[in-house]
C-alpha cells in the first residue's frame, strides 16, 4: 500500500483529498479482507485534455466478501482542479447502504465536500446503523451547500458543505472517517440474505441510486469534453455508477 501511495496522483493533489485517500484505504485494509477489483483495461488510469489544460483520472478498485465494487477516483486538471470520488457498492445480497463521498477542489480551496451512507431499501437505513449513528456527532460548518434536483437517494446525515479553513477541512476528514469505519465494521458483520424478494429490492434500490448519480451534468460535460460522448456514457455505466453485479468469475473470488 506504501508504494502505491508513493506513486498515487494524489501526491499532487490538495492536502485534504491525499490524506482522506491515505485514511479510506487504511481504514478498508484494517477492517476489510480485500481483493483485486479488475477496472475495464482503458478505464483503470486515463489521460486527457480540458480547456487546454492535462487531464488526469487514476482508478484503485476493490472488492470484498460484502462489497462487489469498493472505486476510488482521483482525478486532476492541470493546477486548478482536484477530485476525489469514492463509492462502496455492496453485493445485493447484503442489505447494506452505499457509502459515498466526493471532494471538489477549484484552485487550491474546496468548494465541495459531501459524504453519505445512502440507503437502498424505502424504509431507510438499516436499525443497527441508525442506531450507532447517534453516537457519531454532526460537525457544524460555515457554508453548508444544498443537494441537487436528483439528490433524493440520499440519506438523512448525508452532509454537503464548502469548509471555509483547514479546521473545517479536519472536521469532514474526522466525520467521514468515523462514517466509513462503522460501515466497514456493520458490513463486516452482515448476514446474507435468504430472500429472493428482498435480494431483487435490494439491487432495485441500488439501481435506482445509479441510475440518480447518473444526472450529475457537471461530471459529464467534463467527461464529455475531454474524451467524448460515447466514452463517457461507457464511463458512467462501467465505472462511476454501473447497475449490476460483476462478472461471475469476480463474484467467486469475492465470496472467498
Amino acid at each position: 500500500m506504501d508504494t502505491l501511495r508513493s506513486r498515487s496522483l494524489r501526491q499532487q493533489q490538495h492536502p485534504l483529498i491525499r490524506q482522506l485517500a491515505n485514511r479510506m484505504e487504511a481504514i478498508w485494509h484494517k477492517h476489510l479482507q480485500l481483493h483485486p477489483y479488475q477496472p475495464p483495461a482503458d478505464m483503470g488510469y486515463v489521460e486527457g485534455v480540458l480547456d487546454h489544460e492535462k487531464l488526469t483520472i487514476e482508478n484503485h478498485c476493490y472488492q470484498t466478501r460484502q462489497f462487489r465494487k469498493i472505486h476510488l477516483e482521483l482525478a486532476r486538471v492541470g493546477d486548478n482542479l482536484d477530485i476525489l470520488h469514492c463509492v462502496m457498492f455492496p453485493h445485493s445480497r447484503f442489505n447494506l447502504p452505499i457509502f459515498g463521498t466526493d471532494i471538489v477542489v477549484g484552485r487550491g480551496r474546496v468548494s465541495a465536500a459531501i459524504g453519505d451512507l445512502s440507503p437502498v431499501a424505502s424504509t431507510g437505513l438499516p436499525p443497527s446503523y441508525r442506531q450507532q449513528l447517534q453516537e457519531i456527532e454532526t460537525p457544524h460548518f460555515s457554508q453548508p451547500r444544498a443537494l441537487p434536483a436528483w439528490g433524493h437517494i440520499f440519506s438523512d446525515i448525508c452532509l454537503f458543505v464548502r469548509p471555509t479553513s483547514p479546521s473545517e477541512e479536519q472536521q469532514f476528514l474526522t466525520w467521514i472517517s468515523r462514517i466509513l469505519t462503522l460501515h466497514c465494521q456493520l458490513g463486516r458483520l452482515a448476514q446474507e440474505t435468504s430472500s429472493i424478494e428482498q435480494e431483487a429490492a435490494i439491487l432495485a434500490g441500488q439501481r435506482r441510486y445509479c441510475r440518480q448519480q447518473q444526472k450529475n451534468d457537471k461530471t459529464r460535460r467534463i467527461l464529455e469534453q475531454a474524451f467524448g460522448a460515447a466514452w463517457a456514457e461507457r464511463y458512467f455505466q462501467t465505472m462511476l455508477f454501473d447497475c449490476g453485479e460483476p462478472a461471475a468469475s469476480q463474484q467467486a473470488v469475492a465470496r472467498k
